[in-house]
């Protein structure tokens, strides 16, 4: 038998295999930025995989960037997540939530109070967003004040502790894609002269604090965090002090003890070996776009201790049981990514050719 389909600790849970979903915003929540009504029914389908990372989750008002995208700092977001965790727990499944703080990639007519978007500097990122009136370019944020930095890192400590609530195995926080966390690394996006801005140790400083205050509040064996290294995307250039930021920040982390570290590889293999080497935890790895024939390539060799999937997730709810059998994987509709309703979200066909439960 493969090893991607042998069982796993992970921090305090036992996974069923070495298979993951990867986060994936699908831009379905309700007004008040509760999980929708579909959405229970969404993840449970594919609770066969060991783990779920739920789609990227605001901790706060500030955090929200996209159009309904759902949060987890108030009591409706707790009830609605609730539901969502009960269903994926029902299929023996086990479920992180994504805390995901979009920085400088909002736009105000997107979030609940309209106020400007927030980031490590007032630097826009030079792209444009989807908005209830259509595409608009994204507005210049406002520089965070050391004080609201820290306020941002206990808004992360309030939103994992209402996720524990709200029933999650654990959290994972985004540091990856160009959204907040990664903000601070880049000097693209980051030209602070305080101790959040300037040197590679002072840039990481944000996502340790948080990665720290989170593994305080709820157990380190119930935090993970997610990474891009090297991502360029939407005005992010990390520079050539990138990959020794990623170093620094990995054995920092290192040191809380955390479940794991999801890397999303961007290409840098020596960067990634050295990550493998530097992180003694649980190592997932997304390779975005990887062929079906090198799924389990990277478990096989002892690169990563599980992997991750999106689009093939989304399109296929029993996509353990297709790889296990060799049965063909259905195509993404990528026309049905973001909003709507159950077309595209809830009805793509497994091969007993009825959709679960």
């Amino acid at each position: 038998m493969s090893p991607l389909f042998t069982p796993v600790r992970l921090g305090s849970i036992d996974l069923a295999n070495r298979l993951v979903m990867a986060p994936m915003t699908r831009s379905r929540a309700q007004a008040d930025g509760s999980p929708g009504e579909l959405a229970a029914a969404y993840y449970a389908q594919r609770a066969g995989l060991g783990l779920i990372v739920s789609e990227g989750t605001q901790p706060s008002d500030d955090g929200q960037g996209y159009l309904t995208t759902p949060g987890i700092h108030t009591d409706a977001h707790v009830a609605g997540w609730r539901t969502v965790t009960q269903a994926v727990h029902a299929k023996g499944g086990r479920m992180f939530i994504q805390l995901m703080h979009a920085g400088r990639m909002s736009h105000p007519d997107n979030t609940p109070h309209h106020r400007q978007g927030v980031a490590p500097s007032a630097i826009a990122p030079g792209s444009q967003m989807f908005t209830p009136t259509g595409p608009q370019d994204i507005p210049t944020p406002r520089a965070l004040s050391a004080d609201e930095v820290r306020q941002t890192v206990a808004d992360f400590r309030f939103a994992a502790r209402r996720a524990i609530e709200a029933g999650a195995d654990g959290v994972e926080i985004h540091g990856a894609n160009a959204y907040l966390v990664q903000q601070f690394f880049a000097p693209s996006a980051n030209t602070r002269t305080d101790e959040y801005g300037g040197s590679i140790q002072n840039r990481a400083r944000f996502a340790i604090e948080v990665a720290t205050v989170i593994a305080e509040e709820i157990g380190a064996e119930k935090t993970a965090i997610r990474l891009s290294p090297g991502t360029a995307m939407w005005g992010i250039d990390e520079g050539h002090e990138g990959p020794a930021l990623y170093r620094h920040l990995v054995a920092e982390l290192d040191k809380l003890g955390l479940a794991y570290v999801h890397v999303m590889h961007q290409g840098n293999d020596a960067l990634l070996a050295d990550i493998r080497k530097l992180w003694s935890g649980t190592l997932i790895l997304n390779r975005p776009g990887r062929p079906r024939e090198e799924i389990g390539s990277d478990v096989t060799s002892g690169l990563a201790d599980l992997e991750a999937y999106g689009q093939m997730v989304l399109a296929n709810p029993d996509f353990v049981d297709r790889l296990r059998s060799g049965a063909p994987l259905n195509t993404a509709d990528r026309m049905t990514y973001f909003g709507g309703d159950a077309r595209g979200y809830t009805d793509y066909p497994t091969t007993g050719a009825s959709v679960p439960a």
